[in-house]
């Protein structure tokens, strides 16, 4: 592919770094606009800028919230591509802080969106980092057949140990691997915003030469993610405790089921994105579309570390809004993107546990 003038908002972020790392390496320009937010980035040590020397991409410290300093950016850069990555992310802190979560996530969006059409002379395709959540508790098989979208679970049912999922008619029923095509069901002022994100870009560029990608990203881990923020991935905030000598709390039953993919892997998506003649025109599900119980991560991980892969307590503990499987069908990456994950979840777990081995001292 020519080289293209690509900015990537978030750029300085776990996913943005990394995915303005590969772009410019494949002799594109690249621009991060990043607000550095302690939060995620903690007090930056010399080795996190190294990406934003000479040879790399560069760096414009702004904020999405700052609709002049974008335009701005945008103006000046004359981008043909633009990665919308920046974004606030974790359920619960979005229940707490929702005006925080609508400014960053909805208002942010919009601020893009006009510094495009006033701005954006060259831009041609602008691609957002969307998220599983919107899915709510995602697909579900009925005994009579047929998907359905899991109705969300009930507080009082989860307090008596009933963790499974219903139907509208409250019927118990068996999840399967979420389709694009099912319809949205958020169930946190997160998802909402992510969701709003997507209506937003397609509405507001519909008529104009700008493609909209949208990639729906499942739990994304690996090196270089945040040892800090208490929102990060469940399999940072286990790293830490294990290496704290604590005993990790295992929520409900232990079979909370996730889709791990590892960074690389997404940031090969977003790339292959960029490359495609023509924009896939619907949402794309990123994940391995391989089903991991958060007790099965836990083991592992404690036996990376040299712990005892029991020492860890099943505790029945619920978060009101947390789903319980969220795994995707990548089937549609495949075909559209032409996109397959690499690194399974035991080689990337392990190339995270080095990583962070090492981070943690530093």
């Amino acid at each position: 592919m020519a080289k293209q003038r690509i900015l990537i908002t978030g750029g300085a972020g776990f996913i943005g770094s990394r995915l303005a790392r590969l772009l410019v390496e494949r002799g594109n320009d690249v621009l991060c606009y990043d607000n550095l937010h302690p939060q995620v980035h903690g007090v930056l040590r010399p080795a996190a800028g190294a990406l934003f020397g000479p040879n790399g991409a560069g760096l414009v410290m702004g904020d999405v919230t700052d609709a002049a300093a974008l335009a701005s950016c945008v103006r000046y850069y004359d981008p043909e591509i633009i990665y919308h990555l920046a974004a606030e992310t974790g359920t619960g802190q979005s229940h707490d802080e929702p005006t925080r979560y609508n400014s960053v996530n909805v208002i942010g969006t919009t601020n893009l969106v006009e510094a495009v059409r006033r701005h954006g002379r060259r831009v041609r395709r602008v691609m957002l980092a969307g998220s599983r959540s919107i899915y709510g508790e995602g697909a579900a098989s009925q005994a009579g057949g047929g998907i359905c979208n899991a109705e969300p679970r009930m507080p009082e049912d989860m307090k008596r140990g009933d963790f499974a999922l219903r139907n509208a008619a409250g019927a118990v029923v068996r999840p399967v691997p979420t389709p694009e095509w099912l319809p949205p069901k958020p169930a946190s002022v997160y998802a909402s915003t992510k969701l709003m994100q997507e209506y937003l870009l397609g509405q507001c560029f519909t008529g104009t030469p700008v493609e909209v990608v949208v990639l729906r990203l499942q739990n994304v881990y690996g090196p270089g993610q945040s040892l800090s923020n208490p929102y990060t991935g469940v399999i940072s905030i286990f790293s830490q405790q294990i290496e704290a000598g604590l005993r990790l709390n295992i929520f409900e039953d232990g079979d909370i089921i996730r889709d791990f993919v590892f960074v690389d892997d997404v940031v090969c998506a977003f790339a292959a994105a960029a490359d495609l003649a023509a924009a896939p025109g619907l949402p794309v599900n990123i994940g391995s579309g391989v089903a991991t119980s958060i007790r099965d991560m836990a083991r592992a991980l404690l036996k990376l570390y040299g712990r005892d892969p029991e020492a860890h307590d099943v505790s029945g503990n619920f978060r009101v809004g947390d789903v319980r499987f969220a795994v995707a069908d990548i089937s549609r990456a495949r075909a559209r993107l032409g996109w397959t994950p690499e690194v399974s979840f035991e080689q990337g777990l392990k190339r995270f546990w080095e990583w962070s081995s090492v981070a943690g001292q530093s």
